[in-house]
């Protein structure tokens, strides 16, 4: 090999090893920004999302869509009341 192809190898090697913790997104945002403690008739609701936690947002979110209109809310996974609807869900399927 000649001293050029060493080279440029070194560089890319260099290059690469400072990328590499780099993280894929900068965006550290939760979907839910306000959190409802209400219960939602499970008869209204058209879709209910449950959202891990990931990189982006550290906590575990519940996002209900009402069949009425179509609204988006945001339920607290730690009340009881959602504990409950969670398991109503859960025995329906």
């Amino acid at each position: 090999m000649n001293r050029s192809a060493v080279l440029i190898f070194c560089l890319i090697v260099l290059t690469l090893y400072g990328t590499q913790g780099i993280p894929l997104s900068r965006n550290v945002r939760c979907t839910c920004i306000k959190i409802s403690n209400e219960s939602v008739n499970l008869r209204s609701l058209k879709k209910l999302e449950i959202i891990p936690a990931s990189q982006s947002c550290a906590r575990v979110e519940i996002v209900a869509t009402i069949k009425k209109n179509g609204e988006k809310r945001c339920l607290n996974p730690e009340s009881t009341a959602i504990k409950n609807l969670l398991k109503a869900v859960g025995k329906e399927r």
